[in-house]
């Protein structure tokens, strides 16, 4: 009688590259974006990193929702980066750059989810 073992669920090394990026981003802009609220500012630089932390996460346990969550995470940066700035493409671009970069890298990895959970 042969026994029979599970398929490995090992985390693919580019994803858990993307998870580690994702946390190393998050814990500054978290402490920063709390600190920033501390003195009367804008909410939006620790929510975005909890989504990132999230994301990352998300991403270390090989889940599709992380490409959910950043998505939401990068939807509601474009939403505060327009109420700031409008609609000056010069403006806007020093707030999407970085997150636009992270959701290109998050959505690249969306392959390796997909054949990770078959």
């Amino acid at each position: 009688m042969t026994k029979t073992t599970a398929p490995s669920r090992r985390t693919p090394w580019p994803i858990l590259a993307v998870a580690v990026f994702c946390i190393v981003l998050a814990v500054p802009l978290i402490a920063g974006g709390v600190w920033l609220i501390a003195l009367g500012g804008s909410w939006y630089y620790a929510l975005a990193g909890l989504g990132l932390l999230i994301t990352g996460f998300l991403l270390f346990r090989g889940s599709e929702t992380a490409l959910w969550v950043y998505l939401a995470t990068w939807l509601g940066t474009l939403i505060w980066a327009w109420w700031e700035v409008g609609a000056d493409w010069w403006a806007q671009l020093p707030r999407m750059l970085a997150p636009t970069l992270i959701l290109l890298f998050v959505l690249l990895s969306a392959q390796f989810l997909k054949s990770h959970d078959a």
